[in-house]
């Protein structure tokens, strides 16, 4: 599926990934740096799928005022054991039919049988969603959690790329985990073989779990671009605004945050607006450390809210965008 031929800068204005590996590993770090600092990063903006009637309304305000940063693309996630997923179907649809925006819809292995999933990429096609990140999904009990398959199911995230792919017209991104993903049993190198594996398959870029070591953004392209790797990875930027919820997430996701940060949340999990002013700075700080590791764009896990995203990206310098740089 994939090429392995260089990507033309014509092709390159139409696809929303960039291809990383324009340079030669040898001193590859430097350039990336340079690259990525010098060009203005493509944004992206993640949301889920709303509840209720009155959640709809709040996420296409958000839509809407995000939407003055002229996003490269935005994506719409399933929910832990795939309990949103004709939310995420309809939502998908709607974003990209009244935003022409480019919208990568999630698609997961869980609660699905390959003849479900094959109908709903079928669906996605007859919308016009021309990209799909597939992932194994998670357990409803989190990542961590025993995964069961699905009778008639996929076991695996790189048997769902290559169906996609099977169709000839999707974008295929897949999901990378920086601090090494809750299922390998602390293997980095495992997790570098799967996504050389899913790539190989026809995944072309990849969306990491948040941020906020970037060091350990940097080991994963790093090594990736050693193995000779095409995959665009984009960073996943959580502005924290609520230490509760930030927890949470945490937990949930197996996530990983260094000491000192998490002492830093600590100290002001009783003060809202101090915890909110703490994530924003953290968030912007994270953001320009992996751009200079290489990072060829943001994507912000804005939790259906816009101004904590707004104002990262005001603190970078990347609000006045007049157009999109990753189409």
């Amino acid at each position: 599926m994939a090429s392995k031929e260089p990507i033309s800068p014509i092709v390159r204005k139409v696809f929303v990934v960039v291809c990383p590996n324009i340079y030669s590993w040898v001193g590859s770090k430097q350039k990336r740096a340079d690259m990525s600092t010098s060009i203005s990063p493509t944004i992206s903006f993640e949301f889920f799928p709303p509840k209720s009637e009155e959640a709809e309304i709040a996420l296409w305000e958000t839509i809407e005022k995000l939407s003055v940063v002229s996003p490269d693309f935005i994506s719409v996630t399933y929910g832990a054991g795939g309990s949103t997923r004709e939310r995420t179907i309809k939502v998908a649809c709607e974003i990209f039919d009244r935003t022409n925006c480019r919208t990568i819809a999630h698609l997961t292995c869980v609660g699905s049988t390959k003849a479900e999933v094959e109908a709903i990429l079928t669906s996605f096609k007859a919308a016009g969603i021309t990209d799909v990140l597939a992932l194994r999904g998670d357990p409803a009990d989190g990542p961590a959690a025993p995964w069961v398959t699905t009778e008639g199911g996929f076991e695996h995230a790189d048997e769902l790329v290559e169906m996609a792919a099977g169709f000839g017209s999707f974008i295929i991104g897949v999901a990378a985990f920086p601090d090494i993903h809750p299922g390998s049993l602390s293997d980095f190198d495992q997790d570098i073989e799967v996504l050389l594996r899913k790539e190989e398959l026809g995944a072309t870029f990849a969306v990491t779990q948040f941020v906020f070591q970037p060091e350990s953004y940097e080991k994963l392209i790093n090594e990736l671009a050693k193995r000779g790797s095409r995959l665009t990875v984009y960073p996943g930027i959580l502005p924290v605004t609520s230490y509760k919820q930030f927890t949470r997430m945490l937990d949930f996701a197996n996530g990983e945050i260094p000491t000192d940060m998490m002492a830093q949340f600590e100290r002001f999990q009783t003060d809202p607006q101090a915890t909110r002013e703490l994530g924003i700075e953290i968030a912007t700080r994270v953001s320009n450390a992996v751009r200079h590791a290489g990072a060829e764009g943001l994507h912000f896990y804005t939790l259906n809210q816009a101004d904590a995203s707004l104002e990262v990206i005001e603190g970078l310098g990347l609000s006045q965008r007049s157009e999109r740089v990753g189409l």
